[in-house]
């Protein structure tokens, strides 16, 4: 932690959470009312209260069949008959530096609603012993002989198992399932569906997200495995053992097994998501046949779930109580089904709540935008309906430098404040022309929202054999000069002939943002973000031309409606 209390990292917990998590965990293991009622600054000593009268806690070490032992604690109800026995589920400890004590605030609900709850530091995390293997194929096995242990105490249902997992206890969990059939619901939060594509976008080294999660990993604790692995990323060395380290992590990989199974799966992600790639959550969400849902929510990695790791109410955790009631049989959630479809929030309304049947009937048509060249008198490009304009050229200096224009300051951060209704504003009237080309549409006649999969070509003339740029869509207002992200992406070349103009068409992220009348949309394009691995060389400046060639026009395809 800092001095002023705020995180040193952006996974880190505030000084008052870990108080509360200190004290929440004294009382489940002295439940005295000396212990019980210093919950009640936090308001929780009657829930914790009614908790210790229905359940039983204690703290317990797994130990696997190589020696590693597992940090765990385990919740049974109290005064089971003789044979009963209840649905169990199991959490994976999310990536952060106090293991499975960060779902402490979800125990009473549990409890309350007849589970038999395990919870457990994956090995390497926290107080597990062992090396870190990021949910590789050691930690499914691990999963395994947790189920075995678990399935061996009173009161277990073998067949009424689910696995519920936040961040990296959702890809823990995920993968688990994949392989052992035991488990029979699984809830991921703030999941990875492809973790190649989340390390590597567009051949875009993800690196600023990727160096925050090797500092909360621990590199001392890690495999050599994934040393090796964190050495050739940093080094941009992507090869077959990288390749191969992403694929057999990746539950995209294992989609006939979740489909032969037909393993019910409830995935969370955020539009802003700065962590695991939302196109691959989607596209593993869109191929998986089971019983299945999906939630996108305002926001960055693990913004949305966590008031309910803490014991409140969340969108991801209520409806993860209620999957995990309908298809293991308790009762720890609000007595209503599931759904069985899309479920949105838009930017950046938290009581915005759509649904889809899926993801094909959520995204809306494709409007083509045109880049074109300014019209007189003007600076910026156009974005147009109509006709594919050609012929004009866009020259922006390649220096390293960046522009107002970023992903996000901040990791994590940023989308939780975007939550709290303080989204990051890009004084994009102040941006260098010389580092960004900008195109800007005209202004919107009605109220419109943007609801889908974004698509862009440009034809690209870098100086250098390899090169990279970054696309990000605004929401911008002509009275004031400022904007709002809407979303983005990187494009990066390599080894390509200097000088040589390509044409490439890549995705952006998806996005559901509702733009008010006489806004415009606005499209940015620089050659520097600190959230990337910049490809571009920065001893001396360079220019990367964006260009529309006669045949092969620039164009930005955007999921476009009006908000009626």
């Amino acid at each position: 932690m800092s001095v002023d209390g705020t995180p040193e990292t952006p996974f880190a917990l505030g000084a008052d959470d870990l108080a509360r998590l200190d004290a929440v965990r004294e009382a489940l293991l002295d439940p005295s009312p000396r212990r019980i009622g210093r919950l009640d600054q936090w308001g929780l000593a009657d829930s914790y209260e009614t908790y210790t009268e229905t359940a039983r806690y204690a703290e317990v070490s797994l130990t696997m069949a190589d020696g590693t032992v597992l940090d765990a604690s385990l919740s049974v109800p109290r005064d089971l008959a003789p044979g009963q026995s209840c649905p169990a589920v199991v959490l994976p400890a999310p990536l952060n530096n106090i293991g499975h004590r960060a779902y402490l605030g979800k125990f009473p609900r549990w409890a309350l609603g007849g589970y038999v709850v395990l919870a457990y530091s994956q090995r390497g995390l926290a107080k597990s012993t062992g090396e870190i293997h990021v949910a590789g194929p050691q930690d499914v096995a691990d999963a395994t002989e947790v189920i075995n242990w678990l399935t061996g105490q009173d009161g277990v249902d073998p067949d009424r198992i689910g696995f519920f997992g936040s961040s990296y206890g959702a890809g823990t969990s995920l993968l688990a399932a994949a392989q052992d059939q035991r488990i029979k619901a699984v809830v991921g939060t703030s999941a990875w569906g492809d973790l190649f594509a989340s390390l590597y976008e567009n051949g875009t080294r993800h690196l600023k997200a990727f160096e925050a999660l090797v500092q909360l990993f621990d590199e001392e604790r890690c495999s050599q495995e994934f040393r090796e692995v964190i050495q050739k990323i940093r080094g941009n060395t992507i090869d077959d053992q990288v390749r191969e380290f992403a694929r057999v992590r990746s539950p995209r990989h294992y989609l006939n097994a979740y489909n032969g199974a037909a393993t019910p799966i409830l995935l969370t992600t955020a539009w802003h998501e700065t962590i695991f790639s939302v196109p691959a959550v989607i596209d593993f969400f869109t191929n998986l046949t089971g019983p299945k849902s999906l939630l996108v929510q305002v926001g960055d990695h693990g913004n949305a779930e966590l008031p309910g790791l803490a014991g409140l109410l969340s969108k991801p955790t209520e409806m993860a109580y209620r999957w995990m009631d309908h298809h293991l049989g308790g009762s720890a959630g609000d007595g209503r089904e599931p759904r069985f479809d899309v479920r949105s929030e838009y930017m950046h309304n938290l009581l915005s709540d759509l649904r889809h049947s899926d993801w094909a009937s959520y995204a809306l048509p494709r409007k083509r935008f045109h880049l074109a060249d300014a019209s007189a008198g003007q600076s910026d490009g156009q974005l147009a309906e109509g006709a594919p304009q050609a012929g004009w050229t866009r020259p922006v200096k390649a220096t390293g430098e960046s522009t107002q224009a970023v992903v996000a300051p901040k990791l994590i951060q940023t989308g939780l404040a975007e939550r709290m209704g303080l989204p990051h504003v890009y004084k994009t009237a102040e941006i260098d022309r010389g580092l960004a080309a900008i195109w800007t549409s005209a202004p919107l006649e009605q109220a419109m929202r943007v609801q889908g999969d974004l698509e862009l070509r440009v034809t690209v003339k870098p100086q250098q054999a390899n090169a990279m740029i970054v696309a990000y869509l605004m929401d911008y207002n002509p009275a004031t000069g400022k904007a709002a992200i809407i979303t983005h992406a990187p494009y990066t070349l390599t080894d390509r002939e200097a000088g040589q103009a390509t044409t490439v068409t890549f995705p952006l992220q998806p996005a559901h943002y509702v733009l008010a009348k006489g806004r415009r949309l606005q499209l940015i394009i620089d050659t520097h973000d600190p959230f990337f691995t910049e490809a571009n060389a920065t001893a001396a400046v360079s220019t990367i031309e964006i260009t529309s060639p006669q045949g092969t026009e620039s164009y930005l395809d955007i999921p476009l409606d009006s908000l009626d």
